[in-house]
């Protein structure tokens, strides 16, 4: 057995991990640092609660888990300040001496991690499992009969689960084949007949079994719904393929149905792959890399061993702390509050943004820079604001912008106040559903702006290619290029200019003249299919606005037709 030096390479990974964490530690005074943990510490145990005790999930299993990870990181941060004792989270006050200690495992961060536990031990006798997401169990059989039942606890100490061990089908009660003495440790989890991880992620499969595990009473068709998956023998032969032979003689043979051999990070990644993305019957959040052999069962600790990692899919949902609550503000005046996040990964997606819908949503939720949102992916691709878990103590200021400054009629000009907007009616104008002006991004209209070019909507029709040749980063090419482009914007027919401005596109294509369009009142307008007279109301708002009116003087001065 190879119980592997710590190589140079992993010193290295270890004290960039160090120093990130200590990059990652609040900037808090030790008051603040007190009062935040101490209320994440109460919201824990308030979950802690409903899960173990209740059979409830007031949170997802994933958020769950990396709440118990900040509050640790914190504590590190911030010692003297720690809430104690942190023990009773993880179900520790159970009475019931485990067999063999329940080890738990160490999560590895990412491949490059793997590869380099996996190189310590030259890729030899490694196995791979999928770890199936349930709750720990430890059994003990005497002369074939189970005899005892253990929660993982505190990996000592644990709940006596033998009552509703015996009312739970998957659990042999009887093993035949088997030595005087045996000591299984696997997960109970939640049957899930083709359950797909990349489509349905976790499902709160964890809390299920905990739930169903901390009632007072088992019933028999919550029962039948728990399977077990053993994935290890700490009393079994010393070899891996003895212990795969012995428990296909006991009949558990999921075990060796899911445990491979391999050799190289490719292989790991490729069974990775396909529990993640094929059916399973029970829900997985990640790999096991197991060494074959490894220290006799009597030296385990309460304590991830060096001869096992995790390497845990990347999560459905996330924590993810505030770091700042941006507005953005668009062309018809809508007001978004955008979440600046802690960077946190979903799938194969790194989330640092998400919008949080509407300003009012914002205003009921009050989320301030410090508070920990639960992130999730919508369709797979898009991150989503799913909840606040919980708000830091101390409030943070934030001034969103005047709701009354902006509405569909507002900043035609650069203005105080008026910079998004405005900035958002030029893109707008020049994008697929105006103008079309090729080569005209976000960023190029930002240029002109900030070289004091563009100060009303259609200063940009009069730019000379000298003049854009003055803007940083454009160059005299490039300057032609879009001068001429300017230059050509004239000639776009009526409809698709009424368009630019902001005139919804079925109404521009009714008329080709601004006098009739502008002389029209609502009756006029409701008269048209498909007009109601909300619709109206607007279109005759925007017809008698005296900007509108302002850029309409303007494109009749400049030739453009209809105006």
């Amino acid at each position: 057995m190879r119980t592997g030096k710590i190589s140079p390479l992993m010193v290295l990974v270890m004290l960039a991990v160090g120093s990130a964490r200590a990059a990652d530690c609040p900037a808090w005074s030790p008051a603040q640092a007190r009062q935040e943990m101490l209320a994440l510490h109460d919201r824990l145990d308030r979950w802690n609660h409903a899960y173990r005790v209740s059979g409830q999930s007031p949170v997802d299993d994933a958020v769950y888990d990396q709440a118990k990870q900040r509050l640790a990181q914190w504590a590190t941060c911030f010692p003297a300040q720690a809430p104690t004792p942190l023990a009773h989270l993880a179900d520790a006050g159970g009475a019931a001496s485990s067999p063999v200690a329940q080890t738990g495992l160490a999560k590895l961060p990412d491949a490059a991690a793997l590869a380099a536990w996996m190189l310590q031990r030259d890729g030899h006798d490694l196995w791979v499992q999928p770890k199936a997401d349930g709750v720990a169990v430890t059994l003990l059989y005497m002369d074939g009969q189970l005899r005892q039942a253990t929660s993982r606890g505190d990996g000592l100490h644990g709940s006596d689960w033998l009552a509703k061990a015996q009312l739970i089908e998957a659990i042999p009660k009887q093993l035949s084949h088997a030595p005087a003495r045996v000591v299984l440790q696997g997960e109970l989890y939640w049957r899930l007949p083709g359950h797909v991880q990349a489509d349905e992620g976790g499902a709160n499969a964890r809390s299920a079994v905990a739930g169903a595990l901390a009632r007072d009473v088992l019933d028999a068709d919550t029962a039948a719904q728990i399977g077990l998956f053993v994935w290890d023998w700490p009393s079994g032969p010393a070899g891996m393929e003895a212990r795969l032979a012995g428990l296909r003689a006991m009949g558990l043979t999921d075990s060796v149905t899911y445990t491979h051999a391999v050799t190289s990070l490719d292989q790991v990644q490729r069974w990775r792959e396909q529990w993640y993305r094929q059916a399973m019957p029970f829900a997985a959040d990640g790999t096991v890399v197991r060494q074959g052999h490894r220290p006799p069962a009597t030296s385990w600790r309460a304590a991830p061993p060096e001869w096992a990692v995790a390497w845990k899919y990347p999560a459905a949902s996330a924590l993810a702390q505030v770091l700042a609550v941006d507005f953005t503000v668009g062309r018809s005046g809508r007001i978004t509050p955008v979440l600046e996040l802690e960077p946190v990964q979903l799938d194969d997606h790194r989330v640092q943004r998400v919008s949080v819908g509407s300003l009012k949503r914002w205003q009921e939720l009050d989320i301030r820079p410090g508070d920990q949102v639960e992130v999730v992916l919508a369709g797979l691709t898009i991150p989503r604001l799913r909840s606040v878990v919980w708000r830091t103590q101390q409030r943070a200021p934030v001034s969103p912008p005047d709701q009354r400054q902006h509405g569909p009629l507002s900043c035609w000009q650069l203005t105080a106040g008026c910079e998004q907007q405005f900035r958002a009616r030029l893109v707008w104008l020049g994008g697929r559903q105006g103008l079309q002006l090729e080569g005209l991004g976000e960023d190029t209209w930002q240029a002109l702006i900030d070289a004091g070019l563009v100060h009303d909507l259609l200063d940009w029709m009069r730019l000379t290619p000298a003049q854009l040749a003055t803007v940083p980063g454009l160059g005299r090419v490039r300057a032609t290029t879009i001068a001429h482009v300017f230059s050509t914007a004239r000639e776009r027919p009526y409809p698709r200019w009424l368009r630019a401005l902001g005139l919804p596109d079925g109404v521009a294509n009714e008329m080709s003249d601004w006098q009739a369009m502008s002389a029209r009142v609502a009756s006029d307008w409701e008269a048209l299919d498909g007009i109601g007279a909300g619709r109206a109301n607007q279109l005759v708002a925007f017809f008698h606005c005296a900007q509108v009116r302002s850029q309409a003087v303007r494109l009749h001065a400049e030739g453009v037709q209809g105006f």
